[in-house]
């Protein structure tokens, strides 16, 4: 078990390696100047331009770049935003938070009612519910999430006055009101967002638990113990339901970046304050230190979330240790 894990982390680190020299090289090949917004804002002369790309290092060769960049990296240290002229690690550390909440509540709600929801079809396999909850996943998972997220902003917020439509916190809250007050307030500002997320995502749990529930329906050990006289909820939930997760694990693993990068067209439709709405606007405006420091969060996340699952597999079979 050891040398399999060590092999693993190995794995992750070299991944984790390769993803950041990719990202940086194309970054630096893409077309733009990222002193381009600053000169919009104010007219700049030759020499306030050279100096900036001095400061930036935007005046080195692109492997000297990628030096200063690496012992960046290895100091926590990514360098000061082009746009917003702070550290790049302040700006990821204030909207880790909001990301962290949003992706949360998305996945929560995706596997707890998507793992229900897929049994429950797999159970009732061939009937009107199992073709209708099928009709009505597929569809929300063909849905884009922008034009999902204006609809409910649209018809739950302004028409029908139910719940905050942008941002995170009400502004005309007091500062001195309950904490109470300040949670339900932020509760009520998640609901669209995370539910916006959770539709157009919620299709593949379900399928996936469905199909491999199915399977595992059909073995023949399930056939015995229906047979010695045990009941269905039973068979289903303590015998079937464990082996028809593995499938699901996977999909998890999948997700689970959604903590730290969120939906980029969700938070921007509910203007909420996370690193996805930071990332957009920090790639238009060709903000090299803030997308590289979002795209490698966004990296370790993918592939801790891939080490994490091949764990969890490992913990549940242990045959997977010795493949």
């Amino acid at each position: 078990m050891t040398g399999w894990l060590l092999r693993r982390i190995a794995q992750a680190i070299a991944t984790f390696a390769v993803a950041a020299v990719l990202m940086f090289v194309l970054m630096r090949l893409a077309p733009g100047d990222p002193l381009a917004r600053m000169q919009e804002d104010r007219p700049m002369s030759g020499e306030e331009v050279a100096r900036l790309r001095t400061i930036y290092g935007l005046d080195q060769p692109i492997h000297r770049q990628f030096a200063a960049f690496a012992q960046g990296v290895l100091r926590a240290d990514l360098g000061v935003s082009i746009e917003h002229g702070r550290p790049v690690t302040t700006l990821l550390a204030s909207r880790i938070g909001p990301t962290l909440l949003l992706g949360g509540a998305a996945i929560l709600l995706n596997f707890t009612l998507g793992l229900w929801l897929g049994v429950r079809q797999a159970v009732r396999h061939g009937s009107r519910e199992d073709r209708a909850l099928t009709v009505l996943s597929l569809a929300g998972y063909a849905t884009p999430s922008f034009w999902l997220g204006l609809v409910l902003a649209w018809l739950v917020g302004i028409e029908l006055g139910w719940l905050p439509v942008a941002g995170m916190r009400d502004p005309l809250l007091p500062r001195d009101a309950t904490w109470l007050a300040h949670a339900v307030d932020i509760g009520r500002h998640l609901v669209l967002p995370a539910l916006t997320l959770s539709i157009v995502t919620i299709a593949g749990t379900m399928r996936y638990q469905r199909s491999a529930l199915l399977e595992v329906l059909r073995l023949p050990y399930i056939g015995t113990a229906k047979a010695k006289g045990v009941p269905d909820r039973t068979v289903v939930w303590r015998h079937a339901w464990r082996n028809a997760l593995f499938p699901v694990i996977t999909l998890f693993g999948l997700w689970l970046p959604l903590l730290v990068t969120g939906s980029v067209f969700v938070e921007m439709v509910f203007a909420w304050p996370g690193l996805g709405s930071l990332a957009a606007n920090a790639a238009s405006g060709r903000d090299y230190p803030l997308v590289m420091g979002a795209a490698l969060l966004a990296a370790g996340m993918v592939v801790t979330a891939s080490l994490m699952t091949d764990l969890t597999y490992a913990l549940l079979d242990p045959r997977v240790r010795y493949t």
